[in-house]
């Protein structure tokens, strides 16, 4: 079992920035792959960003590419997201996940097998 717990959400006016954590627990952090999603209201669950059991492997939605920066530190057992430039349409909940059987791509929500709670991040104009 697997537990993730994220925080940093909040309001930020657009051009600002966050930093979210994710805190794992349960088993071997450096094990499993991480993913970012967000969801607004109305929406599908989104792919954000991924990352690979070391950091060296990093993958972004189009939409983030350039403002947002995946990070992990195995040590910590923590996964981050650094968001910058953000903008109105970057409001949602989002939601770190992990993959500890690596049975598909990254942007799938599928692929993941555990998931946390989410936290809120709104974008003001």
């Amino acid at each position: 079992q697997v537990q993730l717990v994220e925080s940093g959400g909040g309001l930020v006016q657009a051009g600002g920035s966050l930093r979210l954590s994710c805190a794992a627990s349960g088993r071997t952090f450096s094990n499993y792959r991480m993913g970012w999603f967000r969801q607004a209201p109305g929406k599908d669950r989104e792919f954000v960003a991924g990352i690979n059991w070391s950091g060296g492997s990093t993958y972004y939605a189009d939409s983030v590419k350039g403002r947002f920066t995946i990070s992990r530190d195995n040590a910590k057992n923590t996964v981050y997201l650094q968001m910058n430039s953000l903008k109105p349409e970057d409001t949602a909940v989002y939601y770190c996940a992990a993959d500890i059987t690596y049975s598909g791509s990254y942007i799938r929500p599928t692929t993941y097998d555990y998931w946390g709670q989410g936290t809120q991040v709104t974008v003001s104009s």
